[in-house]
């Protein structure tokens, strides 16, 4: 039951709070739409690759396709929770998150739809066993937790799952990964428009994770770093294992590409959102925000 609603009840929204910044940045940063990107180029460059080129760059991109589609599901317990909290600046942020995965889902079927010329074809072979392990199983189970129990330490498991593994590390690698390969042989301009658009969003989704599991551990103390620190160390070997695993399906890598530089850029981002969540275990929830406010996502 509501008994008054905080825009009416003379404290309105904290403008100057983490969330409404990010909430302003998604407004100026995210209007973009899926529809008005252009494939046909990148249908003809990927028809001139090899069958083993063609499948080593349709590998990342599948399972960025069904990574954002579990993304869009399994975002909406969170969106609960803080709401159901009464963090409203929160809450406002989140329907831009969401929003911005939907269009991701949307934007990758269209490429899909386009370089393969309307056949869609079950590409979930493409998906390495440990993508599953992570996107089939512990992603779902950490963020439908949040439905019948939504302590702290869930939360923190959650967003250190989502906000931190999956877009923190797996995506910004995959990003890497495209870019890196797509601008090296210098194809696919629809694409590599596509994955700017998805960095910009990305990074403020994992903006909003940094914010929240650091409020979440300054807030709580040992209990949550504790969860925090063991969820993140569980994963690591899984996001890193994705990379090695997408590799070791060819006989050959091509494009010249060194496996073990994407390794370590993998391992790179883990580090460095350790690092920042790990500050929080010293900050009061003020510098929890300054810190947050003064990241580059938001000091621009």
């Amino acid at each position: 039951m509501h008994t008054s609603f905080q825009t009416t009840n003379g404290k309105g929204l904290d403008r100057d709070s983490v969330p409404m910044k990010l909430w302003e940045k998604a407004k100026k940063y995210g209007i973009w739409n899926p529809a008005q990107l252009n494939f046909e180029q990148d249908a003809k460059d990927l028809a001139a690759l090899t069958e083993l080129e063609r499948q080593f760059i349709l590998q990342p991109i599948a399972q960025f396709q069904a990574g954002e589609e579990a993304v869009t599901l399994d975002l909406l317990p969170l969106i609960m929770v803080v709401a159901n909290e009464g963090r409203l600046e929160e809450e406002l942020f989140l329907t831009s998150f969401l929003w911005e995965e939907a269009k991701h889902v949307d934007g990758f079927n269209r490429f899909l739809m386009t370089v393969l010329d309307g056949k869609l074809p079950d590409m979930s072979d493409l998906l390495v066993p440990s993508y599953k392990t992570i996107f089939y199983d512990i992603l779902p189970s950490v963020m439908g937790a949040l439905k019948d129990d939504p302590s702290p330490v869930n939360q923190a498991k959650a967003s250190v799952t989502y906000n931190m593994i999956v877009e923190g590390v797996l995506a910004e690698t995959g990003y890497y990964l495209l870019n890196h390969t797509l601008d090296k042989i210098g194809i696919m301009p629809g694409m590599r428009e596509f994955t700017v658009k998805l960095k910009q969003d990305e990074s403020r989704h994992v903006a909003y994770g940094i914010y929240l599991i650091s409020r979440l551990v300054s807030e709580n103390g040992d209990e949550v770093w504790e969860a925090v620190e063991s969820q993140m160390n569980m994963l690591l070997p899984l996001a890193v294992n994705v990379v090695v695993e997408g590799y070791s399906m060819w006989d050959e890598i091509p494009f010249g590409l060194d496996p073990n530089h994407f390794q370590e850029y993998a391992i790179d981002q883990f580090q460095k959102r350790f690092a920042r969540i790990q500050k929080a275990r010293n900050q009061s929830i003020a510098e929890v925000v300054q810190d947050s406010l003064s990241t580059e996502i938001l000091a621009s």
